[in-house]
Order: C-alpha cells, then sequence, then structure tokens
C-alpha cells in the first residue's frame, strides 16, 4: 500500500457521491490509500464505497434548508468541520484532495486551502454547482464531466466525463434486446428531488399506451417512501407489472436489461446510460437553479440517444406518446443505444486518477 493518501470530498446526494465513489475505487487500484469526507447526510451514501475508504464525518451546513435560526447558525457548523478537518490533515496529510461539490464537501475544501494541500475539484454537471463555483479559483486544476462546462473567466477546465461506479463499467456496452413482440423493460429513476413528478406520471402514461404494448411492459420504478403505496396502486390499476422502491442497489444490472430508461438528467444517470448504452426519455429536473440539467441532456439528445421533454410540457399523454415511439420501433430503438455509447467516456475515472497523480508529482 501507497503511503500516498488522497481526501475526497463530497456528500448531499448520489450525484455528487457516485463519481466520487468512482474515483475511490481507482485510485485504491493504484495502491493509494484512500479517506472520504463528508457529513452525517453524505455518510448515508457510503453504503456502495470499498471497506477499505475511511469515512470521516465532519459538520457542515448549506443556508438552503431551515428557519432563520438554523441559518445562522450555518457558518458556526462549516467552521467546527473546517478546524475538525484541518486537524485531521495536520496528523495525517494527503497528498491531494479532490472535491464533487455539494455543501457537505465545504469543511476539508477549506482545510486543503489553509494547509496548501494541491487540491482539484470535479464538476459533473454542465453548470458548476455553488461550492464548486466558490473553488474554481482557489484549485489547481477543474476537472469537467459535462463539456462544455460554463466556467468563471479565466478558469480552464479539463473534460474528463463522469466517472462511473465499477458495477456499471462491468456493463458497458452490455448487449442490448431491441423492442419487439415480448416481454420488456422500463427503468424510471429519479433523485430525490425529482421522483415525486415520476411518480406521478410514469404511471399514468404507462396505463394510456396500446393494449398490446402495455401487456409486454414491466417497469422497476424508483420512488420516495411517501409516494411508494400510490405508485403501487396506479400499477395495479393499469395492469402493469411494476416493481417500485424507494431505492434500487442494482440499477446497473436493471439498467443493463432493459429496453428504455426514464430519468432525470442527472450528471450521474447519464453517464451511466451512456456508458451502458439505452434509449432514454429525459426530464430536467426544473427547479435546478442553473438549469444544469437542461445542459446535462443535450449530448445525448444531439447524438439522437435521448429525447427530452421539458419538465413544463410534461404530461401522461405526452410521455406515453414518446414511451410507444422507442418501444414500437425495435430498429429505431437500437439506434438510438448505439448512440448513447458514442457519449460515454468509459475511462473517466482513469483520466481523473491521472490528474490525482500528476497533482502529487506522480
Amino acid at each position: 500500500m501507497s503511503d500516498k493518501l488522497l481526501v475526497i470530498a463530497a456528500g448531499g446526494t448520489g450525484g455528487h457521491m457516485f463519481p466520487a465513489q468512482a474515483l475511490a475505487e481507482e485510485m485504491l487500484s493504484r495502491g493509494w490509500r484512500v479517506r472520504l469526507s463528508t457529513d452525517p447526510r453524505g455518510a448515508r451514501y457510503t453504503g456502495g464505497f470499498p471497506e477499505a475508504v475511511e469515512v470521516e464525518v465532519v459538520n457542515s451546513g448549506t443556508f438552503a434548508r431551515g428557519g432563520l435560526s438554523a441559518k445562522l447558525g450555518v457558518p458556526f457548523r462549516i467552521a467546527g468541520g473546517a478546524l475538525s478537518a484541518w486537524r485531521r490533515m495536520r496528523k495525517d496529510p494527503p497528498a491531494v484532495v479532490a472535491g464533487f461539490g455539494g455543501y457537505p464537501a465545504l469543511p476539508a475544501m477549506i482545510a486543503a486551502m489553509l494547509t496548501k494541500t494541491p487540491r482539484l475539484i470535479h464538476e459533473q454537471n454542465g453548470v458548476l454547482g455553488r461550492v464548486n463555483q466558490a473553488f474554481a479559483k482557489r484549485v489547481n486544476t477543474v476537472a469537467c464531466g459535462t463539456w462544455p462546462t460554463e466556467l468563471p473567466d479565466g478558469v480552464e477546465g479539463v473534460f474528463t466525463g463522469n466517472p462511473v461506479r465499477s458495477a456499471v463499467l462491468e456493463r458497458a456496452g452490455a448487449g442490448y434486446i431491441a423492442p419487439g413482440d415480448w416481454p420488456m423493460s422500463v427503468l424510471a429513476i429519479g433523485g430525490s428531488q425529482g421522483s415525486r413528478i415520476l411518480s406521478q406520471t410514469v404511471p399514468a402514461a404507462v396505463a394510456l399506451l396500446p393494449e398490446e404494448l402495455k401487456r409486454r411492459v414491466r417497469v422497476s420504478q424508483q420512488a420516495r417512501a411517501e409516494d411508494h403505496d400510490d405508485t403501487v396502486a396506479a400499477y395495479a390499476a393499469a395492469g402493469v407489472d411494476a416493481d417500485v422502491s424507494p431505492f434500487f442497489d442494482d440499477i446497473p444490472a436493471r439498467m443493463s436489461e432493459c429496453q428504455l430508461v426514464i430519468s432525470r438528467s442527472g450528471a450521474s444517470s447519464v453517464a451511466d446510460i451512456s456508458i451502458i448504452g439505452r434509449p432514454s426519455i429525459l426530464i430536467p429536473l426544473a427547479i435546478a437553479i442553473r438549469d444544469e440539467q437542461s445542459a446535462n441532456a443535450r449530448g445525448l439528445a444531439s447524438a439522437g440517444a435521448a429525447i427530452v421533454i421539458p419538465e413544463s410540457q410534461l404530461s401522461a399523454e405526452v410521455l406515453a406518446e414518446h414511451i410507444a415511439t422507442v418501444l414500437m420501433d425495435g430498429e429505431g430503438a437500437a439506434q438510438m443505444a448505439a448512440a448513447a455509447l458514442t457519449q460515454g467516456k468509459p475511462d473517466a475515472a482513469r483520466e481523473l486518477g491521472d490528474l490525482v497523480a500528476q497533482l502529487a508529482g506522480e
């Protein structure tokens, strides 16, 4: 095992944590030690990380949630977390600190600045998130998962692509069974912020499909716990076999076996779709402050691999029409699957790992 230590600063959502996990896997394979710095919320997403990754939980906070008193306490929580991370870095100095965005990344990134540790950020979306925006001019390297990425004046980015987990890479380019007169699978996924509208719309859209098509469709759908029972009932009323769960821990397997993906266009979801190679219907999250999900969807859409429906235009009728378009045209669906593969960067984790190694002087 190398003496070199990489500290990964990430958290908040799977969109930050999945590429962070991919980099952790890459650096472990190179013999590095890896420590993940996150907050209690981010720690909930660490189940997929290799056991060799040390998880450091520090305090952080965001001004986007809570009342006035909670907001007043945010700077103190961040300062406390940064002090804790600084002490840890002084005791066990990292060779590099890599930030993946999200407010749980703040303490370690601040500590990296205080200790003058070489550091980089990785932005998954086509527009910098708030935390990465704050550090873009304070790091040695800005790695970009989507290209082009809107960057501050004077900042140059390096296009690495979005690293995907080993479970996704294992299914890269998995053979696609085009739609036809046989059972077909639809995978419907959405992040925690954006899954409710899909829970309401996808079952209603499937119910509107022509009967001869609907009887051949099986759906796997992520739905928030509070929406689970209503979503299950909607599929039952439509006579459609559906597996509904707040979280699937086997998304790569389900994606590789499906004929169509219906998804928000979060950066990690787009990366998974392009690596495995599947037709998709993408619905960018309307409440995204910088409309980054629309930017994320452009590559697949321009390649002819995805149909993009703005949330303002989403309805059960519109979605049903597009689902039928894909599932009733096997040749067209196969072309979409092949086009998705042209947008994938399966070497993204290796390229990002190379940047880490360069910062460490390797």
